[in-house]
């Protein structure tokens, strides 16, 4: 018998620079439901939305957050471009949100009609490289890559 019996994640939290900013990006651009908001007594703002199957994506905005370190707490934007996703020991590196395979695509070109740059469709399997440029028996994630307004590495996949 396990001794936790865990049922999923029910948020994952991450620190925003503007919380409007983070509420149209998350509902307008990408189409998620705010579901809730708390203030925080000190000051600053908890918002959570709905990523589907009962799980958040929740933000904190912090009045006196230190800046956003790329490369560092975050993988870098440029050096994203190249392939580099490389982020400090402790930080997080991205969010993968589920999508159907087939609407991969179809999102990605969405994602561009809104001005979103977007990397290739990398078929991660199980070969030297680490993807195949069409999916086949050995690929077991299918993702592309985004960033929001305060630089954090989204996926869909």
């Amino acid at each position: 018998m396990k001794d936790f019996q865990l049922q999923g994640i029910n948020h994952l939290a991450l620190v925003c620079k503007d919380m409007a900013r983070t509420v149209d990006f998350y509902c307008n651009t990408l189409g998620l439901d705010l579901i809730k908001t708390i203030e925080l007594p000190q000051g600053g703002q908890h918002f959570f939305f709905d990523i589907g199957n009962g799980d958040a994506l929740a933000f904190f905005w912090f009045p006196d957050a230190p800046p956003v370190a790329p490369g560092v707490a975050s993988v870098d934007p440029k050096a994203l471009q190249t392939g580099n996703i490389t982020t400090a020991h402790g930080s997080m590196n991205h969010v993968a949100l589920k999508v159907s395979p087939e609407k991969l695509e179809e999102y990605q070109a969405k994602l561009a009609e809104k001005g979103i740059q977007t990397t290739p469709i990398l078929h991660h399997a199980d070969v030297p490289e680490g993807y195949v440029s069409e999916p086949d028996e050995t690929t077991f994630i299918s993702p592309f890559g985004f960033s929001c307004p305060d630089g954090i590495l989204l996926e869909f996949a």
